[in-house]
């Protein structure tokens, strides 16, 4: 009868008996001139495919970047969500002390640095990542790199740069200041600090980037120099697993660190809700190794082509 009738619970109804609101609850901040990333939308969907199985709802509530935590406190009282999660992790991040002092579920997508990892997360080794894309470039005999990276303040920024910072350090090589950006990752960022590294007096001959979205404009750049990739230089991009933006399509397929966003948000929903429901055990913490996939945007040296 309840499929034939297409019968759907009453929300109010169900709160009212359970004292559930059966929501998830995330503050999302924004403010003009603040740029939204395609990134998030696509870990929202896998977050939204785990959550309409069990029929939850998200309640978004906007607020400006200097208040999330306010925001965060005023949606926690509010009544209407049963857990929160947050995203965009930054070293020391404010919000941490805050979740932990409330009586109610929470669930991080990163991690912060600088702050004892004593709260329930679910990251990527972005480290890790950035350590193994690094020694594969070494071993193909580069010696001078570059990185486009996220925002420097963002947790994931930072733990790539180390692992940059690791391998290069291994071999008695650094990372120049000057062969550093840190901004929004987007294409028209990626191209504008691309340009910059092919101006310096001794250009990078290996790339390290933060999205595939910044190695858009990157390879723009290369390209309007008249350089080839994977020969004159060579590149290695994280992929998120953008269905709109695939390594293997570029026009030179791109070698990459791939983790699925999609798969993060169904993962995080699934404990979230699982919490809620009280269906566990869970595990509090999870890393997830990401996967190195070799492709034609990598290879030797230019010094030791013949």
């Amino acid at each position: 009868a309840v499929q034939e009738t297409h019968y759907r619970p009453n929300t109010a109804s169900q709160r009212l008996a359970t004292g559930k609101a059966v929501s998830i609850g995330l503050v999302m901040p924004t403010a003009p001139g603040h740029y939204s990333d395609v990134h998030f939308g696509e870990f929202l969907t896998g977050l939204g495919e785990e959550a309409v199985r069990h029929d939850f709802h998200f309640v978004i509530m906007p607020a400006d970047p200097d208040d999330e935590v306010g925001a965060l406190r005023r949606l926690a009282i509010s009544g209407n969500v049963d857990a929160l999660f947050v995203a965009y992790m930054r070293g020391h991040d404010p919000r941490l002390p805050l979740l932990k002092s409330l009586s109610m579920p929470f669930l991080v997508h990163g991690r912060s640095f600088g702050i004892e990892p004593d709260y329930p997360y679910l990251d990527i080794d972005n480290e890790g990542a950035f350590y193994d894309a690094t020694r594969l470039l070494l071993q193909l005999g580069h010696t001078r790199f570059c990185l486009l990276n996220g925002p420097e303040h963002l947790d994931f920024a930072i733990r790539r740069k180390k692992g940059v910072v690791s391998a290069l350090a291994e071999r008695g090589l650094e990372l120049p200041d000057n062969c550093t950006s840190h901004m929004s990752m987007t294409d028209e960022h990626g191209q504008f600090a691309m340009e910059r590294f092919l101006q310096l007096p001794e250009p990078p001959t290996a790339i390290l980037c933060s999205s595939t979205v910044l190695a858009l404009g990157a390879i723009r750049a290369v390209t309007q120099a008249g350089l080839k990739l994977g020969e004159d230089i060579s590149l290695i991009a994280h992929d998120d697993v953008l269905p709109h933006l695939k390594p293997e399509n570029f026009s030179v397929p791109l070698t990459t660190t791939r983790s699925p966003l999609r798969a993060a948000g169904v993962r995080i929903a699934q404990r979230l809700i699982g919490t809620i429901k009280q269906e566990g055990p869970f595990p509090e913490q999870e890393l997830w190794k990401t996967e190195l996939i070799v492709s034609a945007s990598t290879g030797p040296a230019p010094s030791l082509r013949s």
